[in-house]
């Protein structure tokens, strides 16, 4: 852990932000532009302060005042294009390096950002050296591509009536988006905020509304915001638009707002949230920290739930009606998380990105207590699995998570994670996919803390820290006291080593300060002489993402006499443990057997052993560390588990088992399970779907009616004409669930023949026919997708004849009868359209299967049309996901063009970061394999892309690089021919390497570069620059120009200056490229090789390539020589060239001392160079 920590929070700035005033004046809907300013209250903690560093991205700048006198400013945003003036550099280690250094460069918690402010040296002259600053700066947006949305529908009317609004969005740290900040999560401050919108809109903020001010002519209105709490800008938003309000009506401190319209499904959606709010209150011990709440549903949102201060945003699709089962327990669970935010996250900030897994951990923790006590233990038993089952698998599969980061421990500590291609220094670097894993291992680990010092401890150490946070919100003017407000992880150990007495240092160490999970093997003996059962537990601690456990672990035996634990200790070399069984075998004796729970049932021995009083064994049945368990015991072990055991992650773990043992015991018990009301509705689910699988491995013995047909038919159907489903009545929630399900695993059986069996099919069909929805209070439209669905997984692929084209006239009778329904309900769903669209988006992964199948000819345009920005989301993604299959089996590169340009035009940021993550887990290529797709020119595209396509988009951005290195690795493409530079000499040395561009794949984790190395100084370089006053515009002119529809003046925020690094090797780089072609070679073999050597990581000279690149320059045609006087002169100018670049570099710090210097004056001639580069 960091050390730095244990002394308390030590601002990175020169100054503390104590309060802050937000004002927009103009929101222009049809132009998507705002005008505002900001003005911002700072104390300095040094003397004569200077300089004073700001975040603020893609806003225009156009005044900037400190007590009422024009400071110049300085603009830098490094982000914009990570790689400049790189055209031939495709390497993503080296862009990852450049990425890394250019966020680092304006991170607000290393005291840096975009905007510098100079202060004047009049205000210094007055006195006093430690006054108050306060910092005014004006600004606009224009067509912001990130930090805003504008959702403005293409339809008449006025914006009102159209249903415009916009949206403050975005991931981590990005309020600098759309106003000039310091974008820290440990910066607090209270803040003002002020919004003039149109009479017809409402505008939604942190804080409490204290006004709503008219202006004279009653067509505008303000809105004010006070936020008394300090709070951290990230944590800052906005929404305005005609929404609709309703005041909950049993907190009437909460109130929510929706879109015009939609006020009947906001009443029902939020008739639960004052239980969600008890809940936490009760358990927390602690009332909710702010005066108010507000609750906004949008259209076209960044993600499902956005939390902030005393607010927070949702998608519009989450808000249903009393008719829609599926989506309720997925709202509330929503909103569950929303809260727990507001409490972990929102009033209780970090003080670090290495502090984050504290937050995401306890919020994710709480909100799993209100799972358990809302859903039942049953789910949230199930969730955990879920959880930790995706956590292990993500990591087997990609490498550890790391949830502590550190980065001062030297060179290995840098990148503690050298298996990913990405940085995990700073969150605008990650992955999404990581993240995710990031949070789901965050609450894990809590849980682990909490089966360590108990859940009481744990919930009086958050009392603790909201009691601290409460006490210091209160000090209005001893901003000193609010670091109690900030969480870091020593101060989360601390207080709970404090409230509890317990060491959890281990813990933390092994699960927080390393990644990786734990994989067990287990496997088992009973020897009958000792009535000992010989248990061996192996670890495999040598495969990516995994680490070696020693400590104790839990196994639970199921005995004859009763369930027994036992606590066994896992050593460095121990694999045997020897564990006494308590009771003998007495198959032959009628007696009922104990379970874990006290219950006591009645069981049928005859299928184990004679000889053994063991009926099953689970390891680690807690799920007490994050591990991944693979137990050999007999098939009748799992079918006594999995009909007895009444813990629902045993039965799922012995429903896996079972895929693997197809037998009649195996089918007898998987149907005893489905036809146990008592039992979990989704252990019958799962159940229902490993019952088809073993139905298709007993295929050739099968006797009797398909898998499941019986069973459906004496539930569901009628009595009288069982192949007639009953009218629907979905009253009873698992049933329906069953209901839905059975058939979709019923359509996966197969015959003989590996068809689906006619009268399953016939069967699908007749529920689909006689589906009657007429008496039920709920909506059937989840129910009829699944049949859909079902339909679906009959198909199998078609039997092609050579030059056959497929029409519907020549189709299968079968496949014909399902291509009917699939058109009738899609047509039927223009005309009637369901709940999110769920019959349409069942219908296109239905059509793609059969075009998969080849029963009809693949054709994108029909998907394309469904993409088509104005669909509901989930029908465009369920498109979106049907063409990049067809991209990827299909290899169509106008499909694969079509798709990027959408992810880089599509008005919705989820739809473009949802395109990007299918490429990635559906690629139309891997690196591994060759296609006609990798070319360069897919190449050049994806590194714009996520070289400066992406820049106002975190989560986009980090999207992109994923897909570039699932495509193309980490680095030169094959595809790319080799660059003009293939072997780089170093003279001075007397050494030659490859080009960076090309240099072998080392791995992830060879991230070498430095900002200083790669030109990225953040603003180091320019500390001591003249800032131009004539970049500074004048505000009122430019309103004047807005107003009026004129054109913009440039303004900083367009075009950031060059730092004196990068200029100076853009001038190197432009000389070079007007020289001849030998004198270029010459001189960068020579004095410029170390701008090169920047870009090369630490890596060994493969023969290969080196041979190559011979054969390579040996093959191309020698420059014309010069005559011998022209020769000379040109030997003298490259050298006089190459003194320069090296004095160049010198004064930069990096160029070698005066003895090289002068050594290097005696560089050897253009035939020299060549004869060197053949020699070697």
């Amino acid at each position: 852990m960091n050390k730095k920590k244990d002394k308390g929070f030590e601002s990175p700035r020169p100054f503390k932000l104590t309060h802050q005033v937000v004002c927009i004046s103009n929101i222009n809907f049809q132009r998507k532009s705002v005008i505002g300013f900001v003005e911002l209250t700072i104390f300095p903690t040094v003397v004569n302060l200077n300089r004073i560093k700001l975040n603020s991205k893609q806003c225009r700048i156009y005044r900037v005042r400190v007590n009422e006198l024009e400071a110049p400013f300085l603009y830098n945003d490094p982000t914009l294009e990570v790689c400049h003036n790189e055209s031939k550099q495709r390497n993503l280690n080296y862009f990852s390096s450049a990425y890394t250094a250019a966020v680092g460069a304006v991170d607000p918690d290393a005291g840096h950002g975009e905007l510098v402010i100079k202060i004047p040296s009049e205000i210094w002259k007055q006195g006093d050296d430690m006054k108050v600053l306060k910092v005014y700066i004006e600004f606009s947006l224009d067509q912001p591509k990130g930090g805003l949305h504008f959702v403005v529908p293409d339809v008449e009317g006025s914006m009102a009536e159209r249903g415009a609004h916009v949206f403050s969005f975005g991931f981590q740290n990005s309020t600098r988006f759309w106003f000039p900040c310091v974008d820290s999560y440990s910066e607090l401050c209270t803040w003002k905020l002020e919004f003039t919108v149109d009479a017809s809109m409402v505008a939604v903020s942190c804080g409490d509304l204290v006004e709503t001010v008219y202006t004279h002519d009653m067509r505008k209105k303000a809105f004010h915001y006070i936020l008394t709490i300090p709070t951290a800008a990230p944590n800052i938003s906005l929404a305005v638009g005609p929404f609709e309000i309703m005041v909950d009506p049993y907190m009437h401190e909460v109130t929510h707002f929706c879109l015009p319209q939609l006020l009947p499904l906001l009443k029902h959606s939020m008739s639960y949230l004052h239980e969600i709010f008890e809940f936490y209150e009760e358990i927390l011990t602690c009332r909710y920290p702010y005066s108010c709440f507000k609750t906004v549903f949008v259209d076209e949102a960044y993600m499902q739930v956005s939390a902030y201060a005393s607010m927070s945003i949702f998608s519009t699709n989450l808000l249903h009606s009393a008719m829609i089962i599926d989506q309720t327990p997925l709202t509330r669970r929503c909103l569950a998380q929303a809260l727990a935010q507001q409490f972990f996250g929102c009033f209780i900030s970090r003080m670090s990105w290495g502090d984050e897994w504290v937050l995401k951990g306890i919020s994710g923790y709480i909100y799993g207590l209100y799972l358990k006590k809302t859903f039942g233990v049953n789910e949230y038993r199930h969730w955990i699995k879920e959880e930790l089952d995706k956590i292990v698998d993500y990591e087997l599969k990609m490498g550890g998570v790391l949830l502590h980061p550190t980065f001062s421990g030297g060179k290995e500590k840098d990148n503690p994670t050298p298996h990913l291609h990405f940085s995990i220094k700073h969150p605008h670097t990650l992955s999404w996919e990581y993240y995710k894993m990031f949070q789901c291992k965050a609450h894990l680990v809590m849980r682990l803390i909490e089966n360590r010092i108990s859940m009481e401890f744990m919930l009086q150490v958050f009392n603790k820290l909201l009691s601290l946070a409460s006490t210091a919100s209160s000090q209005k003017y001893q901003s000193q006291m609010w670091s109690q407000m900030l969480v870091s992880t020593h101060g989360f150990l601390k207080s709970i080593s404090n409230v509890s007495g317990k060491d959890i240092g281990p813990l933390i160490k092994q699960w927080v300060d390393q990644s990786a999970v734990v994989k067990f093997f287990g496997s088992f003996a009973f020897n009958r002489k000792r009535n000992v059962l010989e248990l061996e537990i192996r670890q495999d601690y040598t495969s990516p993402g995994t680490q070696k456990y020693v400590g104790p672990i839990k196994v639970t035996v199921q005995e004859l006499d009763g369930s027994f634990n036992h606590m066994l200790q896992i050593e460095e070399n121990s694999l045997k443990h020897d564990i006494p069984c308590h009771s003998k075998s007495r198959r032959n004796k009628k007696k009922k057997i104990p379970l874990m729970n006290g219950e006591e049932v009645d069981m049928d021995l005859s299928a184990m052993d004679a000889d053994s009083p063991l009926l099953w064994i689970r390891i680690d049945p807690d799920m007490s560390i994050l591990r991944k368990v693979e137990f050999e015991q007999a098939d009748f072990m799992w079918q006594y588990q999995l009909r007895y055991e009444r813990d629902v992650v045993a039965q799922e773990e012995a429903i896996s088992a079972l895929e693997k043992f197809p037998t009649p015991a195996s089918r007898l018990a998987l149907t005893d399970i489905l036809e146990q009301d008592q039992c979990f509705y989704k252990v019958r689910m799962q159940a229902c779907f490993c019952l088809s699988k073993i139905a298709n491995a007993m295929v050739s013995t099968w006797q009797g009616p398909p898998a499941m047909k019986s069973l459906f038919t004496r539930m569901f159907c009628c009595k009288s004409c069982p192949n007639i489903v009953k009218t629907n009545n979905f009253i009873n929630f698992q049933s329906y669930f069953l209901q839905k399900t059975m058939p979709v695993a019923m359509a996966l059986l197969r015959d003989v023949q590996n068809l689906c069996p006619k009268d399953v099919l016939n069967f699908i069909l007749d529920l689909i026919k006689y589906n009657d929805n007429r008496k039920n209070k709920f909506s059937d439209n989840y129910y009829r997708a699944e049949l859909i669905r079902a339909l679906t997984n009959s198909l199998t692929p078609a039997i092609s004849i050579s030059n056959e084209v497929r029409t519907v006239d020549n189709l299968n009778s079968d496949v014909r009868l399902i291509l009917e329904e699939i058109t009738r309900y899609l047509n039927m769903e223009k005309l009637l359209p369901s709940y999110r669209n769920t019959i349409t988006v069942s219908c296109l992964r239905a059509i793609r299967e059969l075009q998969k199948n080849g029963h009809i000819p693949s054709d994108a345009s029909l998907f394309k049309s469904y993409a088509e920005y104005g669909h509901f989301v989930d029908v465009r993604v369920a498109a979106l996901e049907a063409l990049v299959d067809y991209t990827r089996v299909e290899r169509s590169s106008a499909e694969m063009q079509w798709l990027l340009s959408m992810v880089q035009t599509d008005p919705s940021h989820y739809v473009r970061h949802k395109v990007l993550s299918m490429l990635c887990k559906n690629p139309p290529f891997t690196k591994a394999s060759d296609s006609a797709l990798c070319n360069e020119a897919l190449v050049d595209q994806l590194w714009k892309l996520m070289n400066s396509g992406t820049s106002h988009d975190w989560r986009l951005r980090c999207d992109a690089v994923n897909l570039y290195y699932v495509m193309f690795g980490l680095t030169r493409p094959s595809c790319l021919p080799l660059p003009e530079l293939g072997l780089v000499l170093n003279l001075k040395e007397k050494k030659a390497v490859l080009n960076p561009t090309i240099k072998p794949e080392m791995g992830a984790g060879a991230l070498v570069d430095t900002p200083a190395s790669i030109g990225i100084h953040g603003f180091n370089a320019m500390e001591e620059e003249d800032i131009d006053m004539d970049t500074v515009h004048d505000s009122q002119a430019f309103i004047h120009h807005h107003l009026n529809l004129l054109e913009r003046p440039s303004t900083p925020g367009e075009a950031p200056p060059t730092s004196m690094v990068t200029k100076r090797t853009r001038f190197a780089l432009n000389t070079l490229s007007h020289l001849p072609l030998g004198r270029q070679r010459a001189s960068v073999c020579g004095t410029d090789h170390a701008v090169h050597a920047r870009h090369a990581g630490p890596g060994l000279f493969q023969r290969e390539r080196l041979l190559v690149v011979q054969a390579w320059r040996r093959a191309r045609p020698p420059p014309p020589s010069p005559p011998p006087r022209a020769q000379e002169e040109e030997e003298e100018t490259q050298t006089q060239a190459q003194t320069q670049a090296q004095a160049r570099k010198q004064g930069q710090g990096e160029g070698p001392g005066q003895g090289q210097l002068s050594r290097l004056q005696q560089q050897p001639s253009q035939r020299q160079v060549a004869a060197l580069a053949i020699s070697v």
